[in-house]
């Protein structure tokens, strides 16, 4: 066989590994799409949905809850925006079903039953952490911002009297649907510490000994993504920190357990070497087994 020939048999698998990504791709842009535009045709009620935290902090500071379209298409966007956030949330199933059935034929059955668990774990952790937004965080964060109005004052005073400013919120209803959507996404991504760091543990990527060991610094990162995460409110700061700071020492543990299940079944096929694995297996911080 020449080398010709060669270059031609191996381009054609490559070829065929193309097709299929376009097919996959295909399916998962019209699920999004249907998905799109049953989210644009009940825009409306979603958006009345998101805006349940904002009523609330108003209506308990005896306020009406009113938003505005401050520019003409403005209204327009805010569907748009709440069609894309919802395409995508209806359409992830279909394209975490496509992709998982791109990537499958390459993978060894074992391969498959190890990554498949984190695939469904995965849209369950980013709907918990946005739950956790929607019900936790948001009400702090808008019951802090709409702490800095301030009503009309008139006062008298030795000669004439005098109209203190008051300062209202009067809010843009696009700014408000950014605001919300970033929580929602910010702490949907941060809750999916645990499956990304047990799944880099799977693979051989991170251990729990290292985890523990760089601790310090994940309180520091973590700091800072609170930071921006959050609006300047030393309470859901503090809420966001101990979040996932506990969702980070959930993974140690995680992590632990894949190892152990690793080393027991290296032992039971007689592949495990103290020597190169380390004598007494997997240590926890106090050189204990683990």
């Amino acid at each position: 066989m020449s080398a010709s020939d060669d270059i031609e048999s191996s381009a054609a698998p490559l070829i065929e590994h193309l097709a299929e990504l376009r097919s996959r791709m295909i399916k998962s842009l019209l699920a999004f799409i249907v998905g799109m535009v049953i989210c644009f045709t009940i825009w409306n009620p979603v958006f009345n949905f998101l805006t349940h935290p904002l009523c609330d902090a108003l209506t308990s500071r005896g306020q009406g809850c009113d938003l505005q379209f401050i520019a003409l298409e403005e209204g327009f966007f805010v569907a748009i925006s709440i069609s894309l956030l919802g395409g995508l949330m209806l359409s992830f199933p279909v394209i975490s079903y496509q992709m998982w059935r791109f990537v499958a034929p390459g993978l060894y059955k074992s391969e498959q039953g190890a990554f498949l668990p984190f695939l469904i774990a995965s849209p369950f952790m980013f709907f918990l952490g946005a739950a956790f937004a929607y019900y936790v965080i948001t009400p702090l964060a808008f019951g802090f911002f709409l702490g800095f109005q301030q009503p009309g004052v008139l006062e008298a005073g030795a000669e004439s009297a005098t109209q203190a400013a008051g300062i209202l919120f009067q809010g843009s209803a696009k700014a408000y649907l950014n605001l919300t959507i970033k929580f929602i996404v910010a702490f949907g991504l941060c809750f999916q510490l645990p499956v990304l760091l047990t799944l880099m543990g799977k693979a051989g990527l991170v251990s729990a000994r290292g985890l523990r060991g760089t601790r310090k610094y994940a309180m520091v990162g973590i700091l800072i993504v609170a930071a921006l995460a959050t609006p300047p409110d030393v309470i859901s700061q503090v809420i966001l920190f101990v979040v996932v700071y506990g969702l980070y020492e959930v993974s140690i543990q995680l992590v632990a357990r894949v190892e152990r299940k690793r080393e027991a079944k290296l032992r039971a096929e007689g592949l495990w070497d103290d020597d190169i694995h380390g004598q007494g297996g997997f240590a926890d911080d106090d050189g204990d087994k683990a």
